[in-house]
């Protein structure tokens, strides 16, 4: 059976995502930090397991770099596991956005059999890169900051820009053809969309903005309300 893309198959497992990422924040939300940490840890790891998978699996090292968002959110999140950054837990907090696209927008992974060994290295590292980041802050291991959007988006903005550039240095030096991060060429329905907008390769990616923007919005705005509703009693 295939995976296929908004199958019976594809939605149990985004149902199966959301069920899973949720249990765990049952399980752990009344057992110590030390506990929850120990616990989030192994899956933290499942994105760094895949990047190694893929770089071993396929005779295309140039192809499988870590330089997608997923996999650089993979790089940092036992990271921010272990260390509980600020600065670095609220960055994932928006890109575990591109996690969760993976798993809806699986539109090159639609013929990938169920129960495959590719099927897992894809689907459980994406599960957790969108659900971890999430729990970090559900179970108060890490303290979501509104004064850290300024570093989100300059953050994303200087990965995207030194991909962007690896993509055209990769594809200009060696026959290998490379779109990390999607900043060449439009290759789903959702990035071709964001192209028929802006068509000009990198800046087009930039229509990005306007949703996380609106994320950035319902995640931080009682954060901010409250501060400013503080901040005025404590005029009056």
């Amino acid at each position: 059976m295939i995976w296929g893309f908004m199958t019976p198959a594809h939605i149990i497992t985004l149902i199966l995502a959301a069920v899973m990422n949720v249990a765990l924040y049952y399980l752990l939300r009344n057992k110590s930090q030390k506990t929850q940490t120990l616990v989030l840890l192994p899956f933290s790891l499942l994105g760094i397991a895949a990047i190694i998978y893929n770089l071993l699996m396929w005779d295309a090292p140039l192809s499988y770099l870590p330089l997608h968002l997923c996999s650089i959110n993979a790089i940092l999140l036992p990271i921010v596991v272990l260390t509980r950054n600020k600065t670095l837990g609220n960055l994932l907090l928006v890109w575990c956005l591109g996690a969760l696209a993976a798993i809806v927008l699986n539109f090159e992974m639609v013929n990938v059999e169920l129960f495959s060994d590719v099927f897992f290295f894809y689907y459980f590292p994406h599960v957790f890169e969108f659900g971890v980041p999430i729990l970090l802050f559900r179970l108060k291991l890490v303290e979501k900051d509104y004064k850290c959007i300024p570093s989100t988006l300059g953050i994303t903005m200087v990965i995207y820009t030194f991909v962007h550039l690896m993509n055209k240095l990769i594809n200009s030096c060696t026959d290998t053809h490379v779109n990390y991060m999607f900043s060449v060429e439009a290759t789903n329905p959702l990035v071709a969309f964001f192209h028929s907008l802006i068509p000009v390769e990198y800046w087009y990616m930039y229509m990005v903005l306007p949703i996380v923007a609106a994320y950035l919005l319902a995640v931080y705005s009682p954060q901010i309300l409250a501060k400013y509703r503080s901040g005025k009693q404590t005029v009056q």
